[in-house]
């Protein structure tokens, strides 16, 4: 994901976080309010902390933000196993077809999926609006982190789950 220089203190520490994290899991609640999730490639977070995808226009998600079930919000979930940060990010989903922005995020690996490039008419925009996230990172190397949980097993107490950071406002001077 390219990362631009964020504008708010709150989105700086979240991009920070998300660096070198390529994919995530994208959560909505269908029409029939059951959870589904599916895994994305987010391609930009600008300088307001906007997240932008690449999603066909009649996918279940595109379908999903234009019925605005409910409320057009979505869930972003990332995973840095080799680091033991992970972060979940509640954000407002909006489409749109700026032609200027389709161009700019384009990427060859999506052309299996849109054949006509940036004037493909399935081709949409997906930008998710950070409004809350938290991210939790775990002290030490993986090999620290395994023999916690061994030793958390040996001894019946409980492994040290590192920091928790709860992020709020991210939207209060969107731009």
């Amino acid at each position: 994901m390219k990362f631009h220089e964020q504008i708010l203190p709150e989105c700086a520490t979240l991009a920070d976080r998300l660096q070198g994290m390529h994919i995530a899991m994208l959560t909505l609640r269908d029409t029939e309010c059951r959870l589904v999730s599916q895994p994305m490639t987010p391609l930009e977070m600008n300088a307001s902390g906007a997240i932008w995808l690449i999603i066909n226009r009649n996918s279940r998600i595109a379908l999903h933000v234009k019925a605005n079930l409910p409320a057009d919000t979505m869930n972003l979930a990332f995973s840095d196993d080799s680091k033991s940060t992970y972060v979940s990010i509640t954000a407002r989903a909006r489409l749109s077809d700026d032609q200027q922005r389709k161009r700019k995020l384009w990427s060859n690996l999506v052309q299996p999926w849109f054949p006509d490039g940036t004037d493909d008419a399935d081709l949409t925009l997906l930008c998710l609006e950070p409004m809350e996230a938290e991210i939790w990172d775990a002290p030490g190397s993986t090999v620290v982190r395994l023999l916690a949980r061994a030793s958390s097993a040996v001894t019946g107490k409980p492994v040290d789950p590192g920091d928790h950071e709860e992020l709020h406002n991210l939207d209060a001077h969107r731009v």
